[in-house]
């Protein structure tokens, strides 16, 4: 009997509350904002606008360094209380997927408005 107290104890001990899932939540819904606030002001700087989009690809990727790190930590914490069994990795991997695709989103719009201006 003493075992399965003991068994339950630890399982309830380490299964993550409701409020600590949407802290965890509001957590990497902030690291995201931060992330795409900065993302932003580097997509309006005007000495960004005379670049390639290969040059503003690469500077794209080297920015904001603090807030890709923090939603990159906040998104992989909600997600390691959200779905504690997933394979190892796999939230890390889903992190990097949403970081590359910010990323991604602004280049295109840079690439999209720069041949607009173009035209």
């Amino acid at each position: 009997m003493r075992m399965v107290i003991a068994v339950v104890v630890a399982m309830t001990a380490s299964v993550a509350t409701a409020g600590e899932i949407e802290d965890a939540h509001r957590q990497a819904v902030a690291g995201r904002d931060s992330y795409w606030n900065c993302l932003a002001q580097e997509y309006s700087r005007d000495s960004d606008k005379g670049m390639s989009g290969q040059d503003f690809t690469l500077h794209i990727a080297s920015v904001c360094p603090s807030e890709r790190q923090n939603f990159r930590v906040s998104l992989v914490d909600y997600l390691s209380m959200q779905l504690p069994n997933a394979a190892a990795g796999a939230h890390m991997t889903t992190a990097n997927n949403a970081i590359a695709y910010a990323q991604k989103d602004v280049v295109t719009a840079f690439i999209k408005h720069k041949a607009a201006a173009l035209k």
